[in-house]
């Protein structure tokens, strides 16, 4: 508990004053709240009635500085209009309270927003890997605004409750001590029971929330798929999967609601008793003559004070109870170390795109190896390409050179220099990479291919966009290059929004590029026409291409074969042609697979594109 208050006082910074300025005006209200009532006790008394005036109480000053009991008997609307006065200051100090704690609230809620977005972006690729996204969605949203509310009422509620106990008690001690006593008998039943529920609400609160996020989490993933979905005709199974996760919700909230129930109908119970008691003996006593009526009425009156922050105070625990949970599952965020992006100092100027991995291996967490001892090369402007079968550590291999991830043993090193030694920010300004699933924001496409660079010009989006092959059906669109591509590049195809993928990583003109199975969504026309472009280009790269098409692989400078996360094979393609390895045994399903197709054309008389012929032969394109 001390641990979340202090993280949500560290929250606070900069606003602690406008909140300081809220107690202050709420101590204020709260004062000017409790002379009214001692304004209407001295005009029943002694203004209405014949009891003596005290001249030291505030009342009895009132009265005697507008001019005595006789004289306000004709105008008893003075002392009306002064309690008109002290309500209207009052509802000042109310406004000022509820400005500067809106105020506060509202900057410490931005500010933990833009911190959790921010944190968020500098968290380490293995950390995303594993999180729900809706999950993480419901923590900058729902919880931010739990603590938001918390912080707007019940945080200044805590001075006005302090404040008015302070207050009142002294006053009712001074009109009457057995009067006292009897308002307050249930006063510590009403706090200990608040106490209680404070516990049990807390927990309640913290599955109800787990459990809303576990639904945001389905509803998210069920939208981000829904062509998944439609396609495999899984709408019944995936409502469902909600309904389940609904229900659940709905099961961990009402359980919270009973709970608040319980409370605010006990609590009611206990606070009507204690009016009740203060009633029927206040009034017996006024009958008795041992306290005076008006007396009573401010004993009344007092009794509402009084009562309001305990069972208030009950209301401020369960809040509070709820934005320890949200503080939390916030802190759970912001506790996660970030990604340092420039621990390194050796940033050579100007990379040629030479790549060495020197024995490298690498295992998730701590668990069983994926890649064992990978050693290979690259001279600058080489391609090399990667084949394997699904599994064996290819998209893991590459992943490594921007750093995504670091290596377990080895090393891997750029025009000689290891990457541990660079800024990850300025290493990946190095490597363009395009992944295996191409992501595209909802924005023009220009922007999404002009993504990586600050102000890219037109001619070079248009430039990267012919190289990749997407330049002339960009031009077939109503709006070119203004058109607004859908969320995650929905109202794309998959090949178009893997050209697209391809021109954002080639209009950064890095060093090196890497294609994760990034070709395989374009056919095999299009994909020979963007390697012959990449070829032709200035400044050429050094690639690595991963693909299992081997009409993409097969004019590569040179080809890995990786099994069991180990390099098996290595050479170019005529040099695996000669071994009875996995690289050729590929080579000849593949090759029968096409002699099929081929004959099926010659008997539609259909003429065989270039570069298949090109392939076919194991020479260029």
């Amino acid at each position: 508990m001390l641990q979340k208050l202090h993280s949500l006082n560290r929250h606070m910074r900069g606003f602690r004053t406008l909140y300081v300025l809220a107690i202050v005006a709420v101590a204020a209200g709260s004062g000017l709240m409790f002379l009214s009532p001692l304004i209407m006790r001295v005009t029943i008394d002694s203004v209405i009635g014949t009891e003596p005036i005290e001249a030291a109480s505030f009342g009895g000053r009132i009265v005697n500085w507008l001019g005595g009991a006789q004289s306000l008997r004709h105008q008893i609307w003075l002392l009306a209009l002064v309690m008109l006065g002290l309500t209207a200051v009052q509802g000042v100090f109310t406004y000022l309270k509820g400005r500067w704690s809106a105020e506060a609230s509202e900057g410490i809620a931005r500010g933990l927003r833009e911190r959790l977005y921010d944190h968020i972006q500098k968290l380490p690729f293995s950390y995303h890997a594993k999180v729900e996204t809706g999950d993480l969605i419901q923590r900058c949203t729902s919880d931010v605004e739990t603590i938001r509310r918390f912080l707007a009422t019940q945080l200044v509620e805590v001075g006005r409750a302090l404040f008015m106990l302070a207050l009142v008690i002294p006053i009712m001690l001074s009109l009457s001590k057995p009067m006292t006593l009897i308002s307050m008998l249930c006063v510590p039943f009403l706090f200990a029971f608040s106490v209680v529920f404070f516990i049990k609400v807390r927990k309640a609160f913290k599955a109800a929330d787990e459990a809303e996020g576990a639904m945001s989490a389905t509803l998210q993933e069920n939208l981000s798929g829904i062509r998944v979905v439609k396609a495999f005709c899984r709408q019944p199974f995936e409502r469902r999967k909600f309904d389940a996760k609904n229900a659940d919700n709905r099961n961990k909230c009402y359980r919270l609601l009973i709970l608040l129930a319980w409370y605010w109908g006990s609590s009611d119970l206990l606070a009507l008793l204690q009016i009740a008691a203060v009633l029927i003996v206040g009034a017996l006593w006024a009958a008795q003559g041992k306290i005076t009526i008006g007396t009573l009425v401010v004993f009344m009156t007092y009794e509402g004070y009084l009562l309001w922050p305990v069972r208030q105070m009950g209301r401020i625990l369960t809040d509070m109870g709820k934005t320890m949970v949200s503080l939390e599952r916030t802190d759970e965020i912001l506790d996660v170390p970030q990604e340092a992006l420039t621990e390194g100092n050796d940033n050579p100027p100007a990379l040629q795109g030479a790549i060495e991995f020197d024995h490298v291996s690498f295992a998730y967490d701590g668990g069983e190896p994926v890649l064992h001892d990978v050693s290979f090369s690259a001279a600058p402007g080489e391609t090399i390409a990667i084949l394997g079968p699904t599994g064996t550590g290819k998209t893991t291999l590459v992943n490594l050179l921007p750093r995504l991830h670091d290596v377990s043993g080895g090393a891997i090193r750029l025009d000689g220099h290891d990457i541990r030694s660079m800024d990850r920010t300025f290493l990946r300004s190095q490597v363009g990479i395009v992944l295996q699933e191409p992501f595209l924001f909802s924005k023009t496409l220009e922007g999404n291919i002009g993504l990586g660079i600050a102000d890219a010009s037109p001619e070079a989006v248009h430039e990267a966009a012919g190289v990749a092959c997407v330049h002339d059906v960009i031009e077939e669109f109503d709006e070119g290059y203004e058109t607004i591509v859908g969320e995650r590049g929905v109202t794309l195809s998959g090949g178009q929004k893997q050209r697209v993928a391809i021109a954002r990583a080639i209009i950064q003109n890095t060093p090196v590029l890497v294609f994760d199975d990034s070709l395989s969504a374009v056919d095999t026309e299009t994909d020979a026409r963007i390697r012959r472009a990449l070829k032709q280009r200035k400044g050429r790269a050094t690639t690595i291409i991963i693909s299992h098409r081997l009409t993409t692989l097969a004019q590569a400078n040179r080809i890995l074969v990786i099994e069991h996360g180990r390099i098996v094979e290595e050479g170019t393609h005529e040099e695996l042609l000669t071994h009875a390895g996995l690289y050729h045994r590929i080579w000849d399903i593949q090759s029968a697979l096409e002699k099929d197709v081929q004959d099926e054309m010659d008997k539609e008389d259909i003429p065989i594109p270039e570069e298949l012929q090109a392939v076919a032969t194991s020479q260029p394109a």
